[in-house]
Formats: C-alpha cells, structure tokens, sequence
C-alpha cells in the first residue's frame, strides 16, 4: 500500500472518493471494476467519476441533493454511484424489484433530482413524463438519455467538496411497498467506519472482491466501498447462478465475497462445487439472515479462507461478528461484539438486563461509530428505533430477542416478531397485509413467513374471506402478487374461519407459523437478492 494512501487509512476520517483518487495516482492501472468481460482500471474509474460529478454539478446538483438508481448492476452503475459521492451528491440505490408505486415513492421521498436506470427497470420506472425527474439510462438503450451523452466532456474536473463525515452518504430503503417508505441515512462517517474494519480481513490492493447480490443492498455495499477503498478491485455479477459464481470466482482468482446464506446453501449443494479452484479465497462474508450453524461448518470443511458471520441492521448500531474459522464451536451464535460496538440487552419496558451467562434474554440494541442518522423524513419512526442508557447515549433497537452466553457470544433467541427474510432480504408482513385488505372479500389477514428451502423463509397468508363471497385462494394469490415486487410475492395463500387472537386481541403468529413447519418448494418466480 502506497504511503499516502496508508496515511488516509489511519486517519479518523477520508472520503471513499479521496481514497480512490489516491489509488488512480499511484496504481492507475490496477484494476478497480469488473465483470465477466469487463474491466475497469482505477485511471478510468477515477476519470469517470469526474464526468459524473461534473455533470451533477452542471445540472445544479450541490452537496446534500440526491439522485436515485434503479438498475441492474454493473461498471457503470458503481462509477455513477462513487462519483455522486465526489460531488456530495447522496445516493439512494433502489430495488429494481419494487412496484411502479413504490418506486415512485421512494423517488419522491428521496427529493432526487435525476434517476439513473437501464432497460432492465423500464417497466418498474414507466414511461417518462413531461415536467418529471430527468432520467438518464446507464445501460445506453433508448428508454432516455444515455449515460454517455449525459456525462460532461472527457478532461472535466467538478469543483472540489469537502465532503465531511456528518454529511449523508446514501439513503436505504428496507421497506415502501405500500404506505410511507423507510429511508435509512447512512452518514459518510458510518461509511467510513465500516470501510475500516477491512483492514482486518486482508483487503488490499491484491484483493479480488466478488459480489453476486446488487449494489441497491446494504449487504452488498458494506463490503464493496471496502474493496475499493483499499486498492482491490470489485467483481459485479448482475444476477446470482451457482455455475456462474464458481467460474467466475475460479477465473478471477477471488480472495473475498459476501453471500447470503440461501446463496451459501445453493453452492454448497451444487455436486460440482469440489471441481472448482477456490484456492485464492482469504474471506467469504455473510449477513442479512440466519445462517444455519451446519451450513457454517460445511462451509468451512470444503471452501478454503476465513469464514465471516456479521450480525447487524442497515440501521447501524452495534455489530457482532462472528470469525467462525477461529470459532468452530461458535456456530449456533452469531459472534461477539464488533471493536467499538456496545451491544446491550433491555427488557419490554425499557430497563437494561445484567450479562449473566445467558440466564437472561432481551431485546438487542447496539451503539458504535456505524450508526444511521435517522428514518427520511420519519422523526417519530426514528424515535421508535432509539433507546437511551442511563448516561444518555444513543442506541438502535433490533427488535431481535437475544442472550449471551458465558464467553460473550451473542445467540439470538427469537426474530423480530413479524419481520420475514427471504433470500436475504426483508420483508414486513405488514405491507403485504395492507395490499390484501384492498381487495374487498377480504374481511381479516395476517402474513407469516414458513420455512423454505430455496429462500430460508417464504411468506405466506392467512384471510378470513367474507361470508357471501366466492373469490378463490388462487384468485386472491395471483391479484395480491400483481400488486406487490417480486421479492415480496406470497408463495401460499389459506382462507381459515378466524385468526387465532391473544386476550387483548392480538393476532399469535406463532400459532399460524407453528401450523406451516414443514419446508416446502417456493413456486414464486424471482425473489430476494440471489434472483437480482
């Protein structure tokens, strides 16, 4: 590593666009950006975010406005991304899967001035409007302006930002089906302490970094900034398939990924995995929902190099980390607290419970340098997500209920009640709920998700049909799944006389969850992060 890039490292703070510039000046020719057929060195990377940020700032973007992406991923797609971040411009990198609704909300919400897409998300965005959001297409089809007549001139530099850690970095969307999206503002500084912890894992310059799940992820982002943030270079595969990602990652030489752990299980499974060379590898990360204590151990008899468990929010907070090569009996927990993580335990009412072995649980809640500002534009949702200590320090609730065991080890006991993962992803029951209660032989409804073996959890409906009507359960799957994204699709709807209720009257999930055990074949046709 070059000395001045070692010395932006050790600093308390450098933009993921300063690091970069610093990479172009000593290892230009390093690749930076890369695909099955393409390659993008840290020169070209660099050149290209200058047009980028040039031409945001020709159009009257300042630091703190904010463009949308909605795309599939590619070379592209990340320089747009990283030259925003040069100009201070704030991304909010949204999901291709969304409903044309939804994606417009979350336009909106964000206050974006330009949305950047490709022919691939045409459907989703719908047809330009006169007076509308300018749109420029990353893909150069024909749906608007492309990216290489919207760029400024080949030799432009933008003028200079000082961008500073309390700016906002990017806005995440973890809901917006239906209602009011939920922003998540990530700050720069949270960026940049995740970016640090790479360090730790061996990211440098020689890295090779393959990232099969899309860059509008939390996820994928995390580890990402920290491949080229150190000099590595970023393998983007737009869409996950078992034999793909193992040529890919053969060819490349990979020494790090980040996976889902559905994604995990499909390679694992897949009888040729032992045929590929996956000798390079140093890391292979994971998060996003729970990973089965044997997949882990599989993992980590078969594929060589580390095996990285982080447990946390796009929210931020505290972090626990997991490192299960140097924790094989660790397995069924999901680590210790991250370095400069507080992770805490409190009760319903709000009181922190004592570390005692694991004799008590409670509800997670974490504090570090890596946490969210707030919900867009939601101060009461942000409030709601906060609790304070007794020295008025500021922690993110989970809503995971969880214990420690007597090494520190956090192991979490239940989910959070409602939330369904799929394929990596979240998924609220409520949204799902609320599209079902539109249609009107709909009298009550409630959304659990059930074991599936493709997606780790599927979900699924309970309906109270009205009495006179003679609407079908397949009828009334196939409308609610025309109404929501791919990624939230029910894989089974069940009409039952009446949902089972506690004394105060709410609805016991459990109960329906308890009903629907046995895993079964999920028939949705794309869902989740390794369908993207």
């Amino acid at each position: 590593m070059h000395a001045s890039v070692q010395e932006a490292m050790e600093r308390d703070f450098c933009s993921v666009a300063d690091l970069i510039r610093l990479h172009a000046q000593h290892t230009p020719d390093t690749a930076a950006l890369a695909n099955a057929q393409q390659t993008m060195s840290y020169r070209a990377l660099d050149a290209l975010m200058d047009r980028v940020a040039a031409g945001l700032q020709r159009d009257g973007l300042e630091a703190g406005d904010a463009i949308a992406i909605c795309a599939s991923s590619s070379l592209d797609y990340a320089a747009v991304f990283l030259g925003a971040l040069r100009a201070g411009v704030v991304v909010a990198p949204l999901a291709p899967g969304a409903t044309p609704a939804s994606l417009s909300r979350m336009v909106g919400d964000a206050d974006a001035r330009i949305l950047f897409t490709d022919a691939s998300t045409a459907e989703v965005a719908g047809p330009a409007k006169d007076g509308g959001i300018a749109r420029v297409a990353l893909d150069g089809s024909s749906i608007c302006c492309s990216l290489a007549h919207w760029l400024a001139p080949e030799g432009v530099r933008p003028r200079p930002v000082e961008i500073r850690p309390s700016w906002p970095f990017n806005i995440i969307y973890s809901s917006g089906t239906t209602g009011e999206p939920k922003g998540v503002v990530q700050g720069h500084g949270m960026r940049w302490a995740h970016v640090k912890r790479g360090a730790r894992y061996e990211f440098d310059s020689d890295a090779v970094t393959l990232l099969s799940t899309p860059l509008y992820s939390n996820t994928t982002l995390v580890v990402f900034f920290q491949a080229v943030a150190f000099g590595g270079c970023a393998v983007l595969m737009p869409r996950f398939d078992v034999e793909g990602y193992l040529q890919l990652a053969g060819r490349r030489h990979v020494t790090h990924t980040m996976l889902v752990p559905v994604q995990y299980q499909r390679l694992m499974a897949n009888p040729r995995f032992s045929a590929h060379d996956l000798s390079s590898f140093r890391f292979k990360f994971s998060t996003s929902a729970p990973f089965d204590a044997e997949l882990k151990a599989d993992v980590l008899r078969r594929w060589p190099g580390g095996l990285v468990e982080y447990y946390g929010m796009t929210e931020g907070g505290g972090t626990c980390i997991l490192e299960a090569h140097l924790h094989p009996a660790k397995l069924h927990t999901v680590g210790q607290p991250a370095p400069g993580s507080d992770i805490r335990l409190i009760d319903e009412e709000g009181n922190e419970l004592p570390r005692n072995g694991g004799e008590t649980a409670g509800e997670v809640v974490g504090r570090s340098a890596g946490m969210m500002t707030g919900y867009h534009r939601q101060p009461e949702k942000t409030r709601e997500a906060e609790w304070f200590d007794a020295a008025g320090q500021r922690f993110i609730r989970t809503g995971d209920i969880g214990r420690f065991d007597a090494d520190g080890f956090l192991i979490l006991v239940d989910r959070r009640k409602d939330m369904i993962i799929s394929g990596g992803f979240n998924i609220y029951p409520s949204d799902l709920e609320t599209v079902l209660r539109g249609h009107a032989a709909v009298v009550d409804v409630a959304v659990v998700g059930v074991p599936s073996p493709q997606w780790g959890e599927t979900p699924e409906a309970f309906v109270v049909r009205r009495a006179d009507d003679t609407t079908t359960e397949d009828a009334l799957l196939q409308w609610t799944n025309g109404q929501l994204g791919k990624t939230q699709r029910l894989s089974r709807l069940h009409f039952i006389d009446e949902l089972p209720r506690s004394a105060i009257g709410k609805v016991l999930k459990r109960e329906l969850r308890a009903s629907e055990k046995t895993p079964r074949r999920d028939t949705r046709s794309a869902v989740g992060s390794v369908q993207a």
